[in-house]
């Protein structure tokens, strides 16, 4: 094999590599060999159909397809083996220049991590923000563990007010003309929750259990449904039950069985400390985000197009997973929204460049400025975890798998890359 390369534009590279007659008669006669299985012909038995005898039937190139999938893969990672420089970051894309019996020539554009042009990154200004705990965030807390904790009563000696969960039938009419998804049965609503179109909720306020009525409403102009924008619509409503949410007392008693505590004080002290850990970890996040957008924006890179995509790609599988979590397609999502796929991703490409960008200044200063996780930062990262699962440091060593310990080290020299940040750039 012989190869040559040379830098092309958008951080790619060109890679032409050439093989000779014995190399690619190799290639194709191990094609040949995982192929034949499929042949046939008269006077053979499927399978034993001779190399020559195919080739005369169906062509000299009747094995070059499948040889080109084995020989690229092996040459190809031959040539990165021996080219550390060339530092591929996606699949190439692969073209045959020429191609005989007596050889090929093929021609891989490989998108490589691209040079980072830094900007300052020390010696920066930076605000930092402090969120300070008021009593009212402890109340706050308390008004959602009551509500955590609630319970619906039955009402049957009053009308409906607002704040109620109510259970109706309702039938929809547009014109006389009842619509697709407009009637329900036993359906719960609660009043208030803004969960129906505008005017709906309201008009249930006052309503007696065993009530029916009709109430008027206008669906809104951008409603989804397009056959009823903006259209007046009426439903007949049957009210069947009215229920209130009860809250329970704050109380010792209360405090002890819902979360623990000794009392109430008790719990707002540590609610209080939770939620200035909660504060203070939000500052440093806010910090360490606004010490990226900085020092990204302040630097430049030529990010090759493939890398763009690659980052796309998990974003949109991310967004397949949250929509399976509530029972959607997102081919059914992509739908409903009126969209493409290709117009779907091209709303992340913005997202998607800064986020790669960053990610490649990153990767850049922690190469530049060395930062390293040492075995003594593993070994006391992996004492923090063992004092956490309450186990011996070397019992919980022992099991940390190739991958887990990949993640600890990355874990490490993050938290040591920020830390070289705040430590050389001003913070007020």
């Amino acid at each position: 094999m012989k190869y040559t390369f040379e830098k092309a534009e958008k951080s790619t590279v060109k890679i032409t590599i050439d093989l000779t007659a014995k190399e690619w008669q190799a290639a194709i006669e191990s094609a040949y060999e995982k192929t034949k299985g499929r042949y046939s012909m008269p006077g053979f038995r499927k399978g034993k159909v001779p190399k020559k005898v195919l080739e005369t039937a169906y062509g000299a190139g009747v094995f070059y397809e499948e040889a080109i999938n084995q020989a690229f893969p092996k040459y190809y990672g031959e040539v990165l083996d021996k080219e550390p420089s060339i530092e591929a970051v996606a699949a190439p894309e692969i073209d045959i220049k020429k191609i005989s019996e007596k050889g090929i020539t093929m021609l891989a554009i490989v998108a490589v991590k691209p040079e980072v042009v830094f900007g300052a990154y020390k010696g920066i200004k930076f605000d930092k923000v402090e969120y300070n705990v008021k009593d009212e965030d402890i109340e706050d807390e308390m008004k959602r563990l009551q509500e955590r904790n609630s319970r619906m009563v039955a009402v049957t000696d009053r009308a409906v007010v607002d704040g109620d969960s109510v259970i109706i039938d309702y039938s929809g009419s547009v014109d006389g003309v009842k619509f697709d998804g407009g009637t329900a049965e036993k359906q719960t609503l609660v009043i208030g929750s803004k969960t129906f179109i505008p005017g709906f909720e309201e008009q249930l306020i006052g309503m007696n259990i065993g009530d029916e009525k009709d109430i008027n409403v206008k669906f809104p102009e951008e409603y989804h449904a397009e056959n009823l924008k903006g259209k007046d619509a009426v439903f007949a409503i049957k009210l069947h039950e009215i229920n209130k949410k009860e809250l329970p007392e704050i109380t010792d008693d209360f405090i002890k069985e819902a979360v623990g505590a000794e009392s109430v004080e008790a719990y707002k002290k540590e609610t209080r400390e939770r939620l200035e850990k909660q504060n203070a970890d939000r500052a440093e996040r806010e910090l360490e985000d606004a010490m990226v957008k900085k020092i990204t924006e302040t630097s430049d890179v030529e990010i090759p197009d493939a890398l763009i995509e690659n980052q796309i790609d998990r974003m949109v599988q991310e967004m397949e997973y949250r929509l399976s979590y509530q029972g959607l397609k997102l081919a059914d999502y992509l739908k409903y929204m009126g969209k493409s796929m290709d117009e779907f991703r091209k709303g992340y490409t913005e997202q998607a460049t800064e986020l790669v960008k960053s990610q490649l200044v990153i990767e850049g200063i922690i190469e530049r400025e060395e930062i390293v996780a040492t075995e003594e930062d593993v070994e006391a990262r992996v004492a923090e975890m063992a004092k956490a699962q309450n186990k011996p440091a070397p019992d919980v060593k022992k099991n940390i798998n190739a991958r887990q310990l990949d993640y600890i080290k990355n874990e490490i020299v993050i938290k040591k890359f920020f830390d070289f940040l705040k430590t050389n750039n001003e913070i007020k």
